[in-house]
């Protein structure tokens, strides 16, 4: 009995052993975004437990502890705390070290203590959101995480950002966002060590800060009639008497709190209260402050060209602006005030007696240099009040202000003139910069802006552009992330249209450039998807989405399709007709070869697993592939798909317009002839067509068939009408026409185009395939 306990004890003892053995880490262990400046991983870890205290001094100090304590409370269960007497073991401790920069810090990991050192606030919370991100993704959880060891690795990070402006620009305007979504917001940019939110309160659309002196600016200015069933860019002029019900605003004692939370996490908030242009909310309120000083509404969308804007010939303009920046200082303790100066046309300017005897009196020499008065004037309020202004880089027309700020947002050159004239800089242009753009294939994603940023793309990005001196790279103080919301209409779509892009945007922005690589950000994406799933933000996964290109021999009739993904080296799995992708799937390495009709099903696998959503493409074969297409009217210079065979090429369009698939015709109709070589049975005739109304795209309003086996005789067989229909989204349909059976030799085809739009504009018809069968 006795050699039976010993035996069960000794078993026991290997068993405790085996499960309580030190946990080995690795680098490939640890995915910290943005990437640090350096890291020394060294054998052991440090353990959290019940027993684990935060050794503070400053309440500061305890409110930056208390991220991590929060966390461990919901996920772990543990009720940590802090302490300010320095305990004896397991413990974490704040160090100041006054030789540190501003926002730097170091992270010393041992098996007894974690040592956060930094000269000041910020440099302890990137140390707590680094070590947050190497405690085990469960962290993030708000439900207990029971079978979780919360071990991490003994180390050593030193950290410091690359750039001193990291920001992210939200409009509020042209869709409000609310007070809890801007704090959501806050979190995660301190999340991703990014230190500036820029909030775009005013525009044409929506006028969203209350200003106590003005009551109608929200009154009237943050409100517009409801069109949301239109798209954007076509939607009606409203009547000024209609009131608007659509929109929203922020209070001050709103943005005072948002303000302050934002301080917490290091993080400046940047009001911009635009000007000239782009006030169109603020003038319906006060017409008086434009040229014409006629009533206007509040636009419910698009505005091109804006000359509405405000008169720079009247004292009492520069009287309301200042008034109302008086009351913007009072909330936002920012350096910097942001006046926009975009995309002002200046029409009335050159026609106003007011702005005219500015002109004289002022010997400026045309309307730019208005313009470059107002701005300088401006500076120089703002200068009073010790902000410095920033504005778009339209501002440079005319002669820059002295102090002025560029946020340069058209390419990259507007920021490396400022430069050379020894202005700073904050590069944030469309290319890399506008989160508003389409991040993966527009038939997979939520309607955005007709352009294409995928997250590989914004990875790319660097503030410091060729051909600067040194002197000149001084000048560029960071970059910025813009979302502008026409088509943002919600949290959720904001949040996806976000992350990660956002990610990549930091870490350009923060770690060291010869630091960055793309095989290994990729690397640690899935990761940073996992902490996104705890703290439920609605990120994207279009990286994962796989694309396909085709291309057709219409000798052969045989379609090439090749496959590729944003990540490097990836595999890629795909089957063709029924088969199953999860068990049949065969990797791809080269074109995939297609001669008849079939489904294509594809996906980047990852542990023999598809990852992400499944691409799915039916490839139609018909009898017209190849076959000669004339047009009564031919189709427009600009739209010409894949050549004079276009429509009949097997390839079909995407809803990106510009893809080169699409062929198309403004105002007219089109009428194609397709001869099919010789007689054949057909029985349905299919036309693929695309409709984006705020691009000027339409559906056709009917669809007519017509046959005939001489050319010149024609028989018709079938239409279809559909009247014009309000949609604020992009579209694909095929209209079909389906008639009985018979022979022919050519098929007529004539598409009605709608002509004009309901607000005056002549349309497009676009056409990307015409099917027999």
């Amino acid at each position: 009995m006795n050699q039976y306990k010993q035996l069960l004890a000794l078993i026991l003892l290997v068993i405790f052993s085996a499960c309580t053995k030190p946990k080995t880490f690795t680098e490939s262990d640890i995915h910290i975004t943005p990437k640090p400046v350096s890291l020394k991983l060294e054998k052991g870890n440090f353990k959290f437990s019940k027993n684990t205290q935060f050794y503070v001094v400053t309440e500061e100090q305890k409110e930056i502890a208390k991220i991590l304590i929060d966390k461990f409370k919901k996920a772990a269960g543990l009720n940590l705390i802090t302490t300010p007497n320095i305990p004896t073991e397991n413990y974490i401790v704040f160090k100041i070290n006054n030789d540190l920069k501003k926002e730097a810090y170091e992270l010393n990991v041992t098996e007894d203590h974690i040592e956060i050192i930094a000269s000041e606030n910020a440099g302890f919370l990137y140390g707590i959101e680094t070590l947050r991100q190497l405690l085990p993704e469960e962290i993030e959880s708000s439900k207990l995480q029971s079978t979780t060891e919360w071990v991490i690795p003994t180390l050593k990070i030193k950290d410091e950002p690359r750039f001193s402006h990291r920001g992210l620009m939200l409009d509020l305007s042209r869709h409000f966002f609310g007070k809890d979504y801007i704090l959501k917001t806050i979190d995660r940019l301190a999340m991703h060590k990014m230190n500036v939110l820029h909030l775009h309160l005013v525009d044409d659309q929506g006028w969203r800060i209350e200003i106590k002196k003005y009551p109608k600016l929200t009154e009237v200015g943050a409100w517009r009639v409801d069109q949301e069933e239109k798209a954007w860019n076509s939607r009606e002029i409203n009547d000024p008497n209609e009131k608007g019900t659509y929109g929203g605003f922020l209070t001050q004692e709103e943005l005072k709190e948002i303000v302050a939370y934002a301080t917490s996490k290091n993080i400046e908030v940047i009001p911009e209260i635009e000007m000239p242009a782009h006030v169109s909310s603020a003038i319906a309120a006060y017409p008086e402050l434009s040229c014409k000083a006629e009533p206007i509404a509040v636009p419910s969308g698009g505005v091109w060209p804006i000359t509405d804007i405000y008169c720079p010939g009247k004292e009492t303009t520069f009287e309301f602006l200042e008034n109302v920046l008086t009351e913007v200082m009072d909330i936002f303790p920012s350096k910097y005030i942001h006046i926009g100066g975009d995309e002002a046309t200046k029409t009335n300017w050159k026609t106003c007696p007011h702005c005219k005897k500015r002109i004289q009196s002022e010997g400026l020499a045309n309307v730019e240099e208005l313009q470059s008065y107002m701005v300088k004037r401006m500076e120089k309020f703002i200068n009073s009040k010790g902000k410095n202004l920033i504005g778009w880089d339209e501002i440079l027309e005319g002669g820059l202000a002295p102090e002025a700020t560029v946020m340069s947002w058209r390419g990259t050159k507007g920021g490396k003139e400022a430069a050379e004239q020894g202005h700073d800089v904050i590069m944030t242009p469309e290319s890399h910069c506008y989160l508003n753009f389409y991040q993966g294939p527009q038939n997979e994603e939520p309607k955005a802006f007709n352009a294409y940023t995928p997250l590989n793309k914004v990875y790319e990005f660097d503030p410091v552009v060729e051909g600067m001196t040194p002197e000149e790279a001084k000048h560029v103080l960071g970059g910025q992330a813009n979302l502008w919301s026409e088509f943002i209409t919600s949290d959720e779509l904001s949040e996806y249209m976000l992350f990660p892009r956002l990610s990549a945007l930091a870490e350009t922005l923060w770690s060291p450039k010869e630091a960055r690589n793309w095989s290994d950000f990729s690397a640690r994406i899935p990761f940073l998807f996992k902490r996104f799933d705890y703290l439920n933000i609605n990120y994207s996964k279009s990286a994962y989405l796989i694309t396909a290109k085709s291309s057709v021999d219409i000798n052969t009739k045989k379609v090439y399709l090749t496959l590729q993904n944003e990540f490097p080296n990836p595999d890629i799995r795909y089957v063709l007709g029924d088969q199953d992708i999860h068990n049949n799937a065969i990797k791809y390495n080269d074109s995939i070869q297609v001669d008849d009709t079939t489904v294509l099903k594809a996906s980047l696998f990852k542990d023999n697993q598809p990852v992400g959503k499944v691409f799915v493409d039916t490839i139609k074969f018909h009898k017209a592939v190849g076959s000669n297409i004339t047009f009564k009217k031919p189709f427009n210079s600009n739209y010409t798909g894949d050549g004079p065979l276009s429509l009949v090429n097997i390839i079909r369009g995407s809803k990106n317009f510009h893809d080169g698939q699409w062929q198309a015709w403004l105002v007219d109709d089109m009428e194609a002839v397709i001869d099919l070589g010789d007689e054949k049975e057909i029985t349905q005739i299919t036309v693929g067509t695309l409709e984006s109304q705020g691009s000027g795209i339409y559906y056709p309003t009917a669809v007519k068939v017509m046959i005939s086996n001489d050319g010149k005789n024609y028989q018709e067989v079938g239409r279809t009408v559909r009247d014009y229909k309000a949609n604020p989204d992009v579209k694909l349909l095929n209209f079909n026409i389906e008639f009985k059976s018979t022979k022919a030799k050519y098929v007529k085809v004539i598409a009605n185009n709608l002509k004009e739009t309901p607000k005056g504009g002549n349309t497009w018809l676009f056409v990307d395939e015409i099917l027999v069968n």
